[in-house]
Parts: structure tokens; sequence; C-alpha cells
């Protein structure tokens, strides 16, 4: 099994430089941040995995519960014979869920983190030997860019989790527009899962769980800057934060210093004082009406909405018009 697109050394060495250079402009900054996609790597994304089965973390469970009580609905909504690209795609599983349903004569899922993929891949070839799978190691951040092996028929676009919520509405507006871009007008569509707004108290202990796993897995972001920067965080030293800002409607995530410390990396270096914070990550929470207007400046509609008893948790069909 390969992952496309086959870097060369060249293009690896340009994205590790510009990783570098993002995450040194992040750090120096007024506000000090580092972009969630670094939470990802091998730890990252093997903790997310067990965020995912907490008593407090509700959104997998009510993503879950959508798509068991509405899978006949979704699956009529979407057809059969899709090419499923299938974003932030992480062990596979939950598309691998809707493979009984939808039957994608092809399945592409795009991660950040190789190893990891490469590894969910694996395991899922075994058991769907019938479908077709073409992983694809991509930041697709700021742009997404399929090999020709990807089909060009009937893209669905599956972006659940809420992951979307990660980005500034603007950002997730520009991001709908980089999909709508690269679809056919005829056909293509998205399958997306956002969180709606509730109460703040559910929300922050959804971030902030007793047992202190996301905690670890906030300040493993700093394991993985010291990997690509050469950064010399001590992670012991950094509190994990999570509160929501209704102002903004979204939960922010942020580690904070014990004390001072001065953070170096070659060719730079970050004073810290003892209570200052780095932001490493915004979940941005909507309504109904909120979601569907975003989805349809970014020119898709027939939209299709369902939700869990209790109205958590989105999920949206819409194809591109």
């Amino acid at each position: 099994m390969e992952l496309d697109p086959k870097p060369r050394a060249d293009v690896a060495a340009l994205e590790f430089d510009d990783m570098r250079l993002e995450l040194a402009a992040g750090l120096t900054r007024k506000q000090a941040q580092i972009s969630p996609k670094y939470f990802y790597d091998e730890i990252g994304s093997k903790l997310f995995e067990v965020i995912c089965h907490l008593d407090e973390y509700y959104l997998t469970r009510c993503e879950a519960e959508i798509f068991e009580r509405f899978h006949r609905e979704i699956a009529e909504a979407v057809g059969a014979g899709v090419t499923m690209i299938d974003l932030g795609a992480g062990n596979c599983l939950k598309a691998a869920k809707l493979f009984n349903i939808l039957q994608p004569r092809q399945y592409v899922p795009v991660d950040i983190s190789a190893s990891f993929l490469r590894e969910a891949v694996a395991a899922l070839e075994a058991k769907h030997p019938g479908i077709p799978m073409h992983p694809v190691a991509m930041d697709f951040s700021e742009g997404i860019r399929l090999p020709p092996q990807v089909h060009q028929e009937r893209r669905l676009f599956f972006y659940p989790g809420s992951s979307l919520g990660n980005l500034t509405p603007l950002q997730a507006l520009k991001f709908l527009q980089r999909i709508r871009h690269v679809s056919d007008a005829t056909g293509d569509a998205v399958l997306i899962g956002i969180d709606l707004v509730k109460d703040w108290a559910r929300l922050e202990a959804a971030y902030d769980d007793a047992l202190g796993v996301t905690a670890a897995f906030n300040r493993n972001i700093l394991l993985h800057v010291n990997d690509i920067l050469g950064t010399d965080f001590a992670p012991r030293d950094w509190r994990h934060r999570a509160l929501f800002n209704q102002e903004q409607s979204r939960i922010e995530m942020h580690l904070q210093t014990s004390e001072d410390k001065i953070v170096q990396w070659g060719g730079g270096s970050r004073r810290f004082e003892a209570g200052e914070y780095i932001h490493t990550e915004n979940s941005y929470k909507y309504t109904k009406r909120q979601f569907i207007e975003l989805l349809t400046q970014a020119e898709f509609g027939d939209v299709c909405c369902w939700t869990d008893e209790q109205n958590s948790f989105l999920v949206c069909y819409a194809r591109a018009v």
C-alpha cells in the first residue's frame, strides 16, 4: 500500500520548512498560537481516539446516533456509488460505518498523519476488499490537491466530527469554497458534521475531561512542535485550559505556563511570563440556521439536515450548485 502524492525528498523538505516557518511565526505573535493541525502526530491521533470514547465528549456519540437513526434517509439523499473523500480521516472508522449504506465505488481517506493513516487503511482493506482505497497523506488546510487516480465522478467530501468548527466562520467559508472549487456542479456534494450551540458547562466539560486525556492531548502538541521546530518545551510545565467564549460562540483551548521561561529553537526564541497562554484550538458552535447559511454562501444547495434527539449535533448533506 502506498500513500499519494508520493513525496520527493526536496518536496518533503520544502513542506517541513513551511511547517517550521508557520510554527515560529505563531510562537512569536503577541498572542502565541499553534495550529490545531499539529495535534495529530501518531501519539496525538491515538489520544484523540480515546477522547472520542470519554463520557464528557458527547460529539462522537451524538453524530453516531444521527447516522444510526437516519441511515436510510442519508443513503437516499447521497445515493450509492460515490467517490468518498474522507477529509481528516484519522482511523477511518466513521467512514467505514457508512460503507454498507453508501457502497462507495472508491474510498479516499485524507489525513496529515501518514503513519497513522497507513496503519488504519491496512486494517480497513482487509475488512472491505471489494472497495478500492486510495489513501492520501496531505495537509488539506490550505488547499485540496487530489491525485489523478481519484475518480472525478460524484465526489462526496465527508468531513465529520465538527472539525470544520476549528476554523473561524470566515475560514470555514473559504474552506467550503475550496471544496466547491474542486467539485463538479453535477453530482458532487458534502456530508458534514457540526456541533451546535448549547449550555456552556456541557461544552467546557467536553474539552476538559475528568481523566485528563484532553489535557494530555493538548500538551502533546508541544512534543510535536519540539520534533518539527527543535524547541525545548517541557509539557509538564504547561497547564491545559478550556473555556467557552460566549461572544465568539466558541470553545477555546490554551496551554498556560506555570512560571517564567524562555523557549528556544534554532534561530529564534520566545519569553513567556508566568500565567501566559499559547492558544491551541478554537471550536466554533453554530445554530442550524447559521450553518445552512454558510453552506449556501459557499454555493452548496439542496441542503438536508439531521440532528440527534437532544439537538446537540447536526449532520448536513448539500450538493454543489
